[in-house]
């Protein structure tokens, strides 16, 4: 069983900054990709930010330029360094751990349960 833990939300004023943090447990062998999605009242859940195993990122356009991902593969945990921050950053903001390899040929995908992150104007 593979569980990923969050840390790091909170309340913060617009301009401030918060990390987050994602530490998947359990029986793993390798994880493919890691990231972060975030889900506001009425609105579907997005992507904020991924990361390969290898290290290749992506951002959604609302926050590049702000947010940096990042991983540490010995530890399987990932970060979200959230600079900046607008009201409109506001949500739960998700950690997804893709393609968690059990064993060599069996794997999982993952959610974390999810931490606050409200930011006030």
């Amino acid at each position: 069983q593979v569980q990923l833990v969050e840390s790091g939300g909170g309340l913060v004023q617009a301009g401030g900054s918060l990390r987050l943090s994602c530490a998947a447990s359990g029986s793993i062998f390798s994880i493919e990709a890691m990231g972060w999605y975030r889900q506001s009242p009425g609105n579907q859940r997005e992507l904020v930010a991924g990361i390969t195993r290898g290290g290749s990122t992506n951002y959604a356009d609302s926050v590049k330029g702000r947010f940096t991902i990042s991983r540490d593969n010995a530890k399987n945990t990932v970060y979200l360094q959230m600079n900046s921050l607008k009201p409109e950053d506001t949500a739960v903001y998700y950690c997804n751990a893709n393609r968690v390899f059990t064993t060599r040929w069996t794997y999982v995908d993952c959610w974390g349960q999810g931490t606050q992150v409200t930011v006030s104007s």
